[in-house]
């Protein structure tokens, strides 16, 4: 994939398990992922902040894309880990916004962090997953 922004390719061709829990593609290059999540009721805990593991979903979706982004042709990508750091809790009726970047990239294996935050700008949470980069068997 060419450096132009696919925010909109992956708003629309995104996974179904994304594209139901409402991730907004606002910038997506091989270097910056950027996206939204609206935080409803849906997504809560109780008290109703974004729960846990809607924030790794929504880190995990963008890191997979970002690897996405810089396979090589014909392989594929699947998360082999995933660490997530919860600083402070993102309430209902907020909007998450996560912010994705390589640490490496690598031949076999891409690590990506994600940055979530609040509508306050404060950063709400961090993840950095692995992802493997899968080629197809012969």
């Amino acid at each position: 994939m060419d450096e132009e922004n696919k925010a909109a390719f992956f708003n629309e061709h995104n996974a179904p398990f994304a594209k139901m829990i409402g991730v907004h593609f606002t910038h997506a290059t091989k270097a910056r992922i950027e996206a939204e999540l609206k935080v409803t009721p849906e997504h809560c805990t109780l008290p109703p902040n974004l729960h846990g593991g809607a924030v790794m979903a929504f880190a995990d979706n963008l890191g997979g894309c970002g690897a996405f982004m810089n396979l090589p042709e014909g392989t594929t990508t699947s998360t082999v880990e995933s660490k997530t750091n919860f600083l402070r809790p993102v309430p209902m009726g907020d909007v998450a916004k996560g912010v994705t970047t390589p640490v490496n990239i690598g031949r076999t294996l891409q690590v990506w962090k994600t940055e979530v935050y609040r509508g306050d700008g404060k950063l709400a949470a961090i993840v950095t997953q692995t992802q493997i980069v899968l080629h197809p068997k012969t």
